[in-house]
């Protein structure tokens, strides 16, 4: 340990540091710490430690020998007093443990609210201010500020100097950071992250043929490998994650056999066809393993077995991270971390470095890295970061519930295609997007003034409000994604909102889209197949009306804008269109066309309040109109043609309407108009099928060749 050299004379005293009285005795508990608690408070002068931002090394090393001390001692409260604390940069940053506050276990570590650590200026690409290591358990980081060099920081050496970190958990266990402040980092202000544990390499020459019997004896099998040895069980980092991980193999399937035995040598149990990458429990009472897989060895066999020690039970709760050039929060290995109550703000910013999240839950577990799990996300608040709120780009099992996600212009959600089994519950996205990948569940959320992208497969939304919103749906599969109880406000003119469609069909359920948006608030690119049960559109832009994508259409409602416009839904790409027990209400109907389009409207009502078509269809394929409730009340000319089947200026053009079925609708006009019109279809037009309408104060204009009765 560093030593003062005190000079006692007269003109030196007042270079001297000015300790506060604080005792290292045993006191009362304050109402933040429960009375069975043993508080230490830091007595700077007994381990040399100052609180006026100078002294970097011998103020580390105190921390870290009064910590040592009060450990050893029974205390399991270390109570740090107001002031500014430097500490030491070290000798390479990451790796000098005098470079950091280590932390013991069985401590809570308490800042005064006025305490503030501060890492000392440097120009590391990394660095850790407090580290809380491998196997370090049942901790608490409580209260004050923690701050980095970012400011001051020398940038001069080259790379990204991302790694500069706040807190920092490596394979720690039982850890709350409650009620702390950290900023102006150069990489993340809190760090939960995997320690190294323990890691062997099996190369080809680790293998030979055979297999495992059911029983762990060895057999021949010409169609089995398997390891030559039994690998030991025995490094210390087992007993903090009572399990391994098989990765990275080569020449090898992906699926193996495990077998487990004593010390002795006998047969504990087995697990078969594990999949590499994936953590696999050891049982109690192991000593050792073998592995077998498939195949034959081949020039290049290799794997590699691993033991990478989660940090495990983390909770952070009543946070502040914010100004730190990468993240606010990474989760780089975590197991069962809970994030709550807390404000991730001001990440990235002028000369910040990617991703600039507000949360990253990101382990790099497909290069080595380390496997997130059970990541818990719920009622914190995000705003002004530079790209994303927070991220979930590999790992499995996630939940975000109840935050407020409000980084204007930025990703609220980005769920990665590595990212499995996330949640996403009652939070609100206010002018942040969401990306999501696939097997992912939404539930109770709203969003505004952005956009969403889902891709699936495996995506549920459930109960979702978008307000002048994107609400885009591109399916990697068909039906990849669904959506049910679906609201789409657009109360801006000028917004580029609505509901849009793409690449492959969806089954949507109850979606109700209201107001005009720039466009149309509904579109879509030409994909056959969807599924629409019960949408609702009303009030849509009255010049550009709706361009709908193809699929069948189950009691669906269409209300026209509300502002006068002409605009009307139009059916204009290729494939089948259904239109069953819908309704359309407006200034006009459907417009319909396209060569290879096949559209059927059945048991539906038009209600029609201009004088213009109810339905108009210039090119299809098959058209087949039935059993359909229309009533047009605002005709205002006996030649307008109620339905209507190409135009009088296209009748000299060939024709492009090859088969069409009108029957069994009833067809009401307020005046004397054309109830049907076949007779401008073009030249060439076959016999279309016209029976058992019904025309009230409406006729028919056939063509000759038309097949008619009981009209």
């Amino acid at each position: 340990m560093y030593r003062f050299v005190f000079i006692l004379c007269s003109v030196c005293l007042c270079l001297l540091p000015v300790w506060p009285n604080a005792s290292h005795a045993e006191t009362a508990a304050p109402a933040s710490v429960s009375s069975q608690e043993r508080i230490y408070e830091l007595d700077l002068a007994k381990w040399h430690i100052y609180n006026d931002n100078s002294h970097a090394v011998e103020t580390t090393d105190g921390f870290n020998d009064a910590l040592k001390w009060a450990h050893d001692q029974g205390y399991n409260v270390f109570k740090v007093p107001a002031g500014t604390y430097l500490i030491a940069k070290g000798t390479d940053g990451t790796w000098d443990a005098r470079g950091r506050i280590n932390m013991v276990s069985d401590m809570k570590f308490w800042l005064d609210e006025k305490a503030v650590i501060q890492k000392e200026q440097n120009g590391f690409p990394g660095y850790t201010t407090l580290l809380v290591g491998v196997g370090v358990k049942n901790v608490t980081i409580a209260g004050g500020t923690y701050r980095g060099d970012r400011d001051t920081h020398d940038y001069s050496k080259g790379g990204t100097h991302e790694g500069g970190y706040g807190i920092a958990t490596k394979g720690a266990i039982n850890v709350t950071i409650d009620g702390v402040k950290t900023n102006n980092f150069t990489g993340d202000g809190l760090y939960i992250a995997g320690g190294s544990g323990y890691m062997q390499d099996l190369y080809e020459n680790g293998f030979e043929s055979g297999g495992l019997d059911d029983q762990g004896k060895l057999t021949k099998d010409s169609s089995k490998i398997r390891t030559k040895a039994s690998w030991k069980l025995t490094d210390p980092s087992f007993d903090l994650t009572h399990s391994l991980i098989i990765d990275n193999g080569h020449q090898l399937p992906n699926v193996y056999d495990i077998y487990f035995y004593k010390a002795d040598g006998t047969f504990i149990s087995k697990i078969k066809q594990q999949p590499q990458g994936k953590y696999v429990p050891i049982p109690a009472g192991s000593d050792s393993m073998r592995l077998a897989f498939s195949g034959t060895i081949q020039k290049g066999t290799y794997v590699e077995i691993w033991n990478r020690v989660q940090s495990t039970n983390i909770t952070i709760r009543n946070a502040d991270s914010s100004f730190n050039r990468r993240q606010g929060l990474s989760i780089s290995g975590g197991k069962n971390v809970t994030v709550q109550n807390s404000a991730f703000h001001d990440i990235g910013g002028k000369g910040g470095t990617a991703p600039m999240a507000g949360i990253d839950v990101e382990g790099g577990a497909g290069d080595n890295g380390f496997i997130n799990e059970n990541i818990t996300i719920k009622n914190n608040k995000f705003y002004k970061n530079s790209r994303y709120d927070v991220i979930f780009y590999d790992g499995h099992d996630g939940l975000l519930e109840n935050n407020h996600l409000a980084s204007a212009g930025a990703i609220g959600l980005a769920v990665s295609e590595p990212f499995t089994g996330a949640t996403i519950k009652d939070n609100n996205f206010e002018g942040t997007s969401i990306y999501a990948s696939h097997d992912v569940t939404f539930i109770g959320n709203s969003i505004s003034d952005s956009l969403t992208h889902f891709d699936g497969p495996n995506i549920n939304i459930k109960g979702m409000t978008a307000t002048n919103t994107n609400f885009a749906i591109s399916s990697s599969k068909p039906f990849g994604v669904t959506a049910s109880d679906i609201t789409i406000n657009l109360t801006k003119k000028t917004a580029e909102a609505g509901l849009s469609i793409w690449l492959n069909p969806v089954h949507l359920t109850n979606v109700t889209i209201t107001g005009a948006p720039a466009l149309r608030a509904v579109s879509g690119g030409n994909v056959e197949g969807n599924i629409f049960d019960n949408l609702t559109v009303t009030g849509y832009n009255s010049t550009y009306g709706l361009d709908l994508p193809p699929g069948t259409y189950n009691n669906c409602v269409f209300k026209g804008p509300t502002d006068g416009g002409k605009a009307v839904p139009g059916v204009g790409k290729s494939g089948k269109y259904v239109f069953n027990n819908c309704s359309f209400t407006g200034y006009g109907g459907l417009t319909a066309g396209n060569e290879n389009l096949d559209l059927t409207i059945t048991n539906s009502k038009f209600n029609i309040s201009g004088n213009t078509s109810a339905i108009s269809v210039t090119a299809a394929k098959k058209v087949h109109i039935e059993n359909n409730q229309i009533t047009a009340s605002g005709i205002t000319s006996a030649s307008t043609e109620i339905i209507k089947l190409n135009d009088y200026w296209q009748k000299a053009q060939p024709n492009l309407i090859l088969s069409a079925t009108i029957k069994g609708n009833t067809i009401t006009s307020n005046m004397e108009a054309v109830g049907i019109s076949t007779m401008y279809a073009g030249t060439g037009a076959p016999a279309f099928q016209i029976w058992n309408n019904i025309l009230n104060k409406a006729i028919l204009k056939l063509k000759a060749n038309d097949i008619h009765s009981n009209n």
